[in-house]
């Protein structure tokens, strides 16, 4: 494991099940999970309910953010930055203690991230909206994701979530960018490099021309109207034929 161990504090396990009318409801998971290593970001504090982001904390801020935009501000009862901090020197501990005594010991985890890459709303030609990069199945939690169009890196417009943690003890990160307006053809690329192995992979999206579409669209359309035509005339002389050999 050596550099790369990640410690992972549980601070909240709760299964709560909800009325539901299935008689047996699958129950729901609300955690809280505090993780640290060698590698930026070095910490990481994420709340979620059944892998959904509810809040994070920004450690270089030293506050609460809503990992959904609609949720209310964190309560200021709960958990403040003081009382982060012992939980964050105990896995600081932790994972010295483990690098020390796994390394050469144990392999180093590895997970190869998926991506998927496609737009907040159905894409409009000269509209705004919002593409939408999720990248799973990450572990170690240690990546970056860049944005380009048409070829050329872009930042502006773009936001970067934090690492989510799942059940199975991989991370979730989602990137987003902000586009103005829609040019049928654009090529847009969701670029995801993993420092520590120096790879990089890419998932491209292009806004898709609607007068395309319904030019091929009215084709079709009219190339199943002569068909149609096409068939009754053929099934007239059947008809026609059979009314003949039967008058022989």
């Amino acid at each position: 494991m050596g550099d790369l161990v990640t410690a992972l504090l549980w601070g909240v396990f709760v299964a709560v099940a909800v009325a539901d009318p299935d008689p047996d409801p699958p129950p729901h998971l609300l955690s809280e999970v505090l993780t640290c290593q060698p590698d930026p970001p070095s910490l990481s504090l994420s709340v979620t309910l059944d892998a959904r982001d509810l809040f994070w904390f920004d450690f270089p801020g030293s506050r609460w953010n809503p990992g959904i935009p609609s949720l209310p501000p964190w309560p200021s009862e709960l958990e403040s930055p003081q009382e982060i901090l012992p939980e964050t020197q105990l896995c600081k501990e932790i994972l010295g203690v483990l690098g020390r005594t796994l390394t050469g010991v144990m392999p180093e985890a590895r997970a190869i991230p998926e991506i998927s890459l496609f737009p907040a709303l159905p894409p409009v030609p000269g509209e705004p909206n919002t593409l939408v990069c999720l990248v799973e199945n990450i572990f170690p939690p240690v990546l970056d994701i860049t944005w380009t169009v048409a070829g050329a890196v872009v930042t502006q417009g773009v936001t970067q979530g934090p690492f989510v943690p799942m059940s199975d003890l991989t991370f979730v990160r989602l990137s987003r960018i902000s586009v103005t307006t829609l040019e049928p053809g654009t090529v847009h690329a969701c670029v995801v490099t993993s420092r520590k192995d120096n790879a990089t992979m890419v998932a491209y999206w292009v806004a898709p021309d609607t007068a395309l579409d319904e030019q091929l669209d009215t084709a079709l359309a009219g190339a199943a109207l002569a068909l149609g035509i096409v068939l009754v005339l053929l099934g007239v002389v059947l008809v026609l034929l059979a009314r003949r050999d039967r008058n022989g």
